[in-house]
This record gives structure tokens, C-alpha cells and sequence, in this order.
């Protein structure tokens, strides 16, 4: 009843979908693991929404050559119809789009680019909270050498320093503005104990507000290329802050397509809301038994 027998696309469904119909002028692409963590490269319309009509392909794997190779198989007028698509900041993913849809504008996603710089602020957290509890440990090592007890440091809002590292996490992502009154005591005894986290912290925010605060591809050039040498000047007087530097020295690689963002403000969430969407389907019934027949309801619900 379904058409699932006479369905034209059964024999290679498990190695390639496309719906070459489906192509618009701007597309996201992305990969998903579709079952027992296996990667498939997804291409969406964004005009589509996320709903029927969404699906242009899916390919398994996220090799360059075998995913270029299925896509040759669109029209060549249909791939160069495509004004814009965006990614995230997958070198792979940024091969595939150059040259299967050569008249695109290619645009890094902004998330994934921040989530650059808010990993590496993570980073030094981490790094911090390793030493504490290797002195921490230390420290009860030779107390029970010396039959004592070992209380641990306090600070004024009740945290060991182990525990106020921990519970920084969250505050560390957010802008000051939007921290509770127990995040903004917390950052006060964090940023005093660690001064170079402050400035990792701040260069993050600094960051942050080049992307809120900008509307145009010279004025974003300028601010981000502010931002850099700001984290160069404080990483040559602190050498703690390494993971900022190299995150910098990626976002200067991929420059050029993160700027194109300033174009249309374009972002990949469309790719990660389908993405969504498939797992969750995944979700309601149950995983996957035959693959075959799951892309089968996909293509029936999204192509």
C-alpha cells in the first residue's frame, strides 16, 4: 500500500538518495548519523522549512570523492542554479560545496564557529581544574602520611576550588549580562583566583559581539581582525592561554566563508533542525530495523 515495492530508488537507496527537484537557491549540508553511527552526508533546501519538499540527498558516508561523484548525477543547470550554501566547518563538507555547486557563496556556520572560541575557553577550565585535583590529591596523600585529616579549601560562596571550577561551566558561555546572582559571586572569586581565564573569558565575549554587533563584510574584517591581534598580544604575555590561540589560528583558516556570513546572515540551523527531526522520527519508532525502509518514510515525509 505503501509503494514501497515498486519503489524506483530501493536497489542503491542505502548508498544514495536524490531528489534533484528539491534543489533551491539556498541549501545547508550537513552529516547525521543515521543508525549504529553510521554517517550520511545530508543536503536540505532551507526554503522548505524542515517539511515536504526539505530532502535534495542523502549520501552515505562523508568521503569527498564518493559524495561528489553521486552529485554529479543532479543536472548541471540545477547545481549552478544554487546561490548560497552553508556548513559547518567540516573541510570535507566546504570540498563538497565548492565543487558541486560552483556559483555558491559558502558560508562557515557562526555556531560552529563560536563554539570554536567557547571550547577553547572550556579548555583552560579544564586544564586548571586537572592541576587542582592533582594537588588536591597530593595534598591528602600527605596528610594521611602524617595520620591527619585533609579538609580541602573553602571559598565565600561555599565551593571548594575543585567545585568552583566545575560549577563555572555554564557561566563561562554566557555573557555577564545574563548570569543569576550566584554566577555573578562565582565569576568574581573564579576571575580572581584565575586571572588568565578572565581574559579567555573576555576575548570570547569580544568574539561574540563581532558577530551581534556587525552588519557589513569590511566591518566584520576589521573587527575580527582586532580581535586577533588582541589574542596574540595576550597569549605572548600568557602562555596559559595556547587553546585561545589556536582556536584564533583556525577561525583565520577558515576567514573567508565565515565572513560571507555578513552577506544574508545566513546560518546552517536548518541542517541541524532536519537533523533533528530525523532523530527524533528514529526515536518514535523505535530505531532502525531496515534501513531500506526507514529512507523509504523519509523520503515520503521530507522529499
Amino acid at each position: 500500500m505503501s509503494g514501497y515495492n515498486e519503489w524506483e530508488d530501493k536497489s542503491h537507496a542505502e548508498e544514495w538518495i536524490l531528489i534533484s527537484k528539491n534543489i533551491g537557491t539556498q541549501l545547508s549540508i550537513d552529516e547525521i548519523a543515521l543508525s549504529n553511527g553510521e554517517l550520511y552526508t545530508v543536503i536540505t533546501n532551507k526554503k522548505a522549512k524542515g517539511q515536504k519538499g526539505a530532502l535534495v540527498a542523502m549520501i552515505k558516508g562523508t568521503k569527498y570523492e564518493d559524495v561528489h561523484e553521486i552529485l554529479q548525477k543532479i543536472p548541471c543547470t540545477l547545481r549552478n542554479s544554487v546561490e548560497e550554501i552553508t556548513f559547518d566547518m567540516s573541510h570535507s563538507m566546504k570540498l563538497i560545496s565548492r565543487t558541486t555547486f560552483p556559483n555558491a557563496i559558502l558560508v562557515t556556520d557562526r555556531f560552529h564557529v563560536q563554539k570554536v572560541i567557547s571550547e577553547a575557553v572550556q579548555e583552560i577550565r579544564i586544564d586548571i581544574r586537572k592541576k587542582v585535583i592533582k594537588e588536591e590529591n597530593e595534598k591528602w596523600k600527605q596528610a594521611r602520611k602524617n595520620k591527619k585529616r585533609y579538609t580541602p579549601e573553602l571559598f565565600n560562596n561555599g565551593d571548594t576550588r575543585k567545585q568552583l571550577l566545575a560549577r563555572s561551566r555554564y557561566l563561562l558561555f554566557k555573557p555577564s549580562s545574563k548570569w543569576s546572582e550566584r554566577q555573578i559571586e562565582r565569576s568574581y572569586i573564579l576571575f580572581q583566583e584565575y586571572p588568565h581565564l578572565k581574559k579567555a573569558y573576555h576575548l570570547s565575549m569580544f568574539f561574540r559581539n563581532c558577530y551581534e554587533n556587525t552588519r557589513s563584510i569590511d566591518n566584520a574584517k576589521d573587527k575580527f581582525n582586532k580581535w586577533y591581534v588582541k589574542v596574540k598580544s595576550e597569549y605572548k604575555e600568557n602562555e596559559a592561554l595556547e587553546s585561545m590561540m589556536i582556536a584564533a589560528e583556525t577561525i583565520v583558516r577558515h576567514k573567508d566563508t565565515i565572513l560571507n556570513y555578513f552577506i544574508n546572515r545566513s546560518t546552517n540551523a536548518s541542517a541541524e533542525s532536519f537533523n533533528a527531526k530525523l532523530k527524533g522520527f528514529r526515536s518514535v519508532i523505535r530505531g532502525v530495523i531496515d534501513r531500506k525502509f526507514y529512507l523509504f518514510r523519509i523520503l515520503k515525509l521530507y522529499g
